[in-house]
């Protein structure tokens, strides 16, 4: 239920929605150009990249024609050189004179590092270029130096450096060289020594540089073999040059991925120590290694493909190159995205530029359109936050070009209309606490709000299946004879089975419906149009039947909530119907129980319906009252109510108290009167005595002087069971000179042969002390272990009971004893047992307590409960005083002990006469008994004599001096 009257949670943030319409135009023009711009991103992107491929196979042509065009002078030149005389040459002298030829050889391929000859005894004859600062420091050649002869001659080895005219600038003998260097175990004389054709080494680094190359060799008709070796350096400068941009890397690698020619400088540092070429991994940056890592394993060629490396994004290729002499190679592309899609990336940005232009320059425009749109929304806003206020002043006057925010609107207006309607017709009968009222203003409500003729509203009654009209009003709110109502299972009838409504029109004459011509008379028409509704209960069971009547048959938005409204009915008319059966239910049982406690004794006789007579009886003297302490003292109708139930339940808890207790006429009364017993026992000593004498006689005593001791025997037992037997009466006081008598009759003995265990309960024979042998001598009077019967747990009341009960609890819960019993100084009553009747209120108090009494009733166990405290704070069981107590406790005080005095169907006792009672009231007065105040309005306001008249005898209702009753007591 919490949920129909706590809001939803509202959203953490809230916009209105002319924002939300300008967000949503914003987006959407967002999305539209950031979407142009990426398919225009994309598309330069995707045509970025066919360039980029088709550059890649461009590139790998023209390095494969670069490669040619390495080789091809050099095998020009060593087709020359194998018929130099250089071939044929035996000496060093006749090798020099072959320089020109082999510098002309260098000349005419700026790529060609070295040309030499290789001997088959071993000698060697070589010519390198020193084509730069770096040659020379590698060589150690002095400045100026443009050759290097490598000469090994007679097994003498030298180098020779030489200026550009081939003039000696220095010669160095290198003793260790022909040791170190046979060109005979070089991979190029072997090959060319098998074979009369070129032949072509793998790429490797040159034994005098360290720097790759490849070299091409070429056998004589002597068996000396050519070689010439091509620098791999010219290739690394051909792929710088082809970079597509700046940061691009192109590569040469053979299958086993070392690199024969790469685009970044100084990549051979990454041979490191080994002294063989670099593969891709060892190229810095591992870019080209990532690219090759994408390669089909098997695969000659890579189509463009995007990868990472190094913390870039790339898009790179691999294409397959035949280097000359068949030799496969690769040749790997890689560029950065960031280069390789620039121009893209700015087309995309100057689109999303310009998108954002648009939106910046259109937002005022969309904002003040939305604006425009959203103000009608945002009034009707307004209008459902004064609906959910319940604030229905002003109609809903919002119009909007909009259809569907118009039609809103419209249907709004009308809501709010059907739900003021609906709202007043449940105020009223929700403010409704009588039954018959809230039928009438039920009916009277729905005809005024729906513009009705008139209305008849009819129940089913104490379960019968028959509808009876309850109540016939018409437009001006008077109510009609419910004669001229027509018959209820006759206008049931017109719903169709099923249906929640019937609408239709009747005529005054119409068959099977009587009655009808009755109302159409009163209300002066010939014809009215109906609108039935069946009033059902929360199982769907018939509660009864509304029948409305208009001039014109009603259309179908009033119907519908005619419809809705009579479910609410509906359950008004059965809450109110529960509410008052279980009132009536919970009336009858409170007086069952009042009557039953009543019917319990005939010592209480009819105490319990009385009381509530004269407590109400008081109550509305106080209400009456135009002065003194009590003229602002009102009471409600759910006071009155609680007051009402307060005084019938007032001594429910005499349920607990033992009828033997209540009605205990004598002190040795329990269940039986134990007097019985104990006129035995002195029967069974009158016989004892005559058994005796009989045996005096037997024995030879003078049968006069026998006779005379029995009579004198017998008297004295009669006189002491007529003793004891006044003294069980309890009429009058007992003095301490009658406890002495009764204790010395006690002290007699009677002779028991039988067994006292036999024949008697489980408990009784617990509390019983040890067997003594029999015959025994028992005492006349006793007070006996069994006679103590404990006090057990929950009987005892604790000081901190939740109650507030402040009595003085017996230890035991009954003292039977017999001594004990005939020895209480008033009345018949023992201690325990004068408290197990006082115990009656206390379980009035906790009975009353533990029932679930709604708000308005939660007065009633201290109403109930304090009929017998005392002004002064004597009383019980809460030891309340005045000012402790409300007033209605107090009046009920006073009811309670008026009607105990007054009532004459005690049979323990007479009643007594009115001033006799009212005398006793007074002394209870002056002693802070009962409410000094109350007892004057008791007396002034004349409820004593309306109460005598009504429940006492006219004997008992005598004259009463009001003003002696209401004069102050005496001091002192």
């Amino acid at each position: 239920m919490a949920s129909m009257h706590t809001p939803p949670a509202r959203q953490r943030f809230r916009f209105p929605l002319h924002v939300h319409i300008s967000t949503l135009f914003f987006l959407l023009v967002l999305v539209a150009g950031g979407s142009i711009a990426w398919a225009s991103y994309a598309r330069s992107a995707r045509m970025l990249e066919g360039v980029a491929g088709d550059m890649l196979q461009r590139i790998s042509r023209q390095t494969a024609a670069e490669t040619g065009t390495l080789l091809e002078p050099v095998d020009a030149s060593l087709r020359q050189l194998v018929l130099h005389p250089l071939a044929r040459a035996g000496t060093l002298a006749e090798r020099l004179a072959a320089l020109p030829a082999l510098r002309e050889a260098l000349l005419a391929s700026p790529s060609l590092a070295a040309v030499y000859a290789g001997y088959g005894d071993g000698e060697f004859f070589l010519l390198l270029r020193l084509a730069d600062a770096a040659d020379r420091r590698l060589m150690n050649a002095p400045e100026g130096a443009a050759y290097l002869i490598q000469s090994i001659d007679d097994g003498q080895g030298r180098y020779v450096f030489l200026d550009r005219s081939l003039g000696v600038l220095r010669d160095d003998p290198r003793p260790d060289y022909p040791s170190s260097y046979d060109p005979r175990r070089r991979i190029w004389y072997t090959l060319a020594r098998g074979t009369d054709l070129l032949v072509q080494t793998e790429p490797y680094l040159f034994a005098s540089t360290r720097k790759p190359g490849v070299t091409l060799a070429r056998r004589s008709v002597e068996g000396v073999v050519m070689g010439a070796d091509i620098r791999l350096e010219t290739l690394d400068g051909s792929l710088r040059r082809q970079r597509m941009t700046p940061a691009s890397q192109l590569v040469i690698f053979e299958p086993d991925t070392q690199v024969v020619a790469f685009s970044e400088g100084d990549w051979l540092a990454a041979a490191g120590q080994g002294g063989g070429r670099p593969r891709l991994a060892d190229l810095q940056g591992g870019v080209m290694a990532a690219l090759a890592a994408r390669l089909p394993r098997g695969g000659d060629v890579l189509p463009l493909v995007d990868f990472q490396a190094g913390g870039r994004d790339w898009h790179g290729a691999v294409a397959r190159l035949v280097l000359p002499g068949g030799r496969k190679a690769f040749l790997g592309v890689a560029i950065p995205d960031d280069e390789l899609l620039t121009e893209a990336r700015g087309i995309r940005d100057q689109s999303l530029l310009v998108t954002l232009l648009v939106m910046l320059l259109a937002l005022p425009f969309t904002y003040f359109a939305a604006r425009l749109v959203s103000r009608p929304i945002r009034s009707l806003a307004e209008e459902t936050a004064a609906i959910r206020r319940f604030d229905f002043a002003d109609p809903v006057a919002t119009r909007s070009v909009v259809r569907e925010v118009d039609d809103l609107a419209a249907d709004l207006a009308s809501m709010k209309g059907a739900i003021r309607r609906f709202l007043d017709i449940a105020s009223v009968t929700a403010g409704e606490a009588d039954f018959d009222r809230l039928l009438a203003r039920l009916v009277d409500e729905t005809v005024a709000v729906v513009g009705a003729r008139a209305g008849v509203l009819y129940l089913v009654r104490d379960g019968a299946e028959q509808l009876d009209p309850v109540t016939l009003r018409d437009a001006a709110a008077d109510s009609l004879p419910l004669e001229r109502a027509p018959d209820g299972e006759g206008m049931a009838g017109l719903v169709p089975a099923g249906a929640s409504s019937g609408v239709g029109l009747l005529a005054a004459d119409s068959p099977g419906l009587p009655g009808c011509g009755r109302l159409f008379e009163r209300l002066g028409v010939g014809t009215m149009a109906y609108l039935a509704v069946p009033l059902l209960d929360r199982q769907h069971a018939r509660l009864g039947l509304m029948v409305l009547w208009f001039d014109e048959a009603p259309h179908s938005d009033l119907v519908h909530f005619v419809e809705a409204l009579s479910g609410s009915a509906a359950m008004s008319v059965e809450t109110r119907g529960l509410i008052q059966a279980q009132k009536q239910l919970f009336e009858a049982f409170i007086q069952l129980i009042a009557g039953a406690i009543d019917a319990k004794s005939p010592y209480t006789g009819g105490h319990c319906a009385r009381v509530p007579v004269l407590t109400k009886m008081l109550a509305q003297a106080a209400c009456d009252a135009g002065d003194g302490p009590f003229r602002d003292f009102r009471l409600s109708a759910e006071d009155w109510e609680a007051v009402h139930i307060a005084a019938w339940l007032h001594d429910c808890g005499k349920v607990t108290t033992p009828e033997f207790v209540v009605d205990k006429a004598t002190k040795l009364e329990t269940i039986h009167d134990r007097i019985h017993e104990i006129r035995m026992r002195f029967e069974v000593l009158k016989r004892d005595a005559e058994i005796a004498s009989l045996k005096a006689l037997a024995a030879g005593e003078e049968p006069t002087a026998a006779r005379q001791a029995l009579e004198a025997e017998w008297a004295r037992l009669d006189a002491d069971f007529a003793f004891v037997a006044a003294c069980n009466l309890g009429g009058e006081a007992i003095d301490p000179a009658a406890v002495t008598r009764l204790q010395a009759i006690a002290r007699r003995t009677w002779l028991r042969t039988l067994d006292d265990r036999l024949g008697i309960a489980p408990e009784e024979a617990r509390r019983k002390g040890p067997a003594a042998p029999l015959p025994v001598l028992e005492a006349l009077l006793a007070d006996r272990p069994e006679h103590l019967i404990p006090r057990g747990e929950k009987d005892r009341v604790p000081a901190d009971n939740p109650w507030g009960f402040r009595m003085a609890v017996p230890e035991l819960l009954y003292n039977r004893g017999e001594l004990a019993n005939l020895s209480v100084g008033r009345g018949t009553l023992t201690e325990e047992d004068r408290y197990k009747i006082n115990e009656h209120i206390v379980q009035t108090i906790r009975m009353l307590s533990e029932l679930p009494f709604p708000r308005h009733l939660k007065a009633v166990p201290e109403i109930a409960g304090g009929h017998h405290e005392k002004m002064d704070g004597s009383g019980y069981p809460r030891g309340l005083t005045r000012e402790e107590m409300s007033p209605v406790a107090r009046m009920m005080a006073i009811a309670d002990i008026f009607e105990a005095l007054t009532a004459v169907d005690r049979p323990y006792k007479r009643g007594k006469r009115l001033s006799e009672a009212m005398s006793l009231m007074a002394r209870m007065r002056d002693h802070k008994h009962i409410d000094p105040e109350l007892f004057e309005l008791f007396v002034k306001s004349q409820v004593y004599r309306d109460y005598a008249s009504r429940f006492m005898a006219p004997e008992y209702v005598d004259e009463v001096d009001e003003a002696a009753l209401l004069r102050p007591p005496a001091c002192g």
